[in-house]
């Protein structure tokens, strides 16, 4: 039985040169690091290979970007974390990190997207015109910054530590009826006549 297409493309393929230079085969032609960074913002995977070992380099790459875009400023790694980070170089905790930190950012992605729909519920109606959209930019920028973390993460792939979510859930449901209580009583003010002084 021939195999049909699937629901994702194949990931790219992107030769590292000597020069540095990065060369996606899809599209025949020279890209920086900064496209890299774009392809991980669309969910479009990639692997790098060196062009001449064949390795697979794709790891070192995607620590690269990660480099560049916190020398752009855009820090987002905190200190702490980092020192804390490479002090498991080498311990014999080394191998459990990785899984670790992968279920840490898909538990957190998870969360994001839950607090995300739980606000919009709630605090819609709280919104003056506009923020809303400014909302949900703010939102997709931090979307963007959170898939650096999970380059190739597929919507609908079991998820360990999605647990975590559940524990939430009351939370928030709390937080909802808290708000429609605010709604009410904000409602009951300004139906309320004024009385003239």
């Amino acid at each position: 039985m021939s195999e049909t297409t699937s629901e994702t493309p194949n990931p790219v393929i992107v030769k590292k040169y000597a020069n540095r230079r990065l060369y996606n085969t899809e599209s025949s032609s020279y890209i920086t690091l900064d496209n890299l960074a774009e392809m991980v913002r669309e969910n479009r995977d990639f692997v790098v290979y060196d062009a001449k070992s064949g390795e697979d380099i794709t790891r070192s790459v995607l620590t690269q970007i990660i480099v560049e875009e916190e020398g752009k400023g855009k820090a987002m790694l905190p200190t702490n974390f980092l020192r804390q980070l490479i002090g498991f170089y080498g311990d014999n905790m080394q191998s459990v990190v990785p899984r670790y930190l992968d279920q840490a950012m898909n538990s957190f992605a998870k969360q994001q997207e839950n607090m995300r729909a739980a606000m919009q519920k709630t605090v819609g109606a709280f919104m003056p015109p506009g923020m809303e959209d400014v909302g949900r930019k703010n939102m997709a920028m931090m979307e963007r910054a959170m898939t650096l973390f999970t380059p190739f993460y597929r919507e609908g792939e079991p998820k360990e530590g999605d647990e975590v979510v559940n524990e939430y859930q009351e939370e928030i449901m709390s937080l909802r009826a808290e708000v429609e209580r605010l709604q009410q009583q904000l409602a009951m003010a300004r139906a309320k006549p004024k009385k003239a002084e």
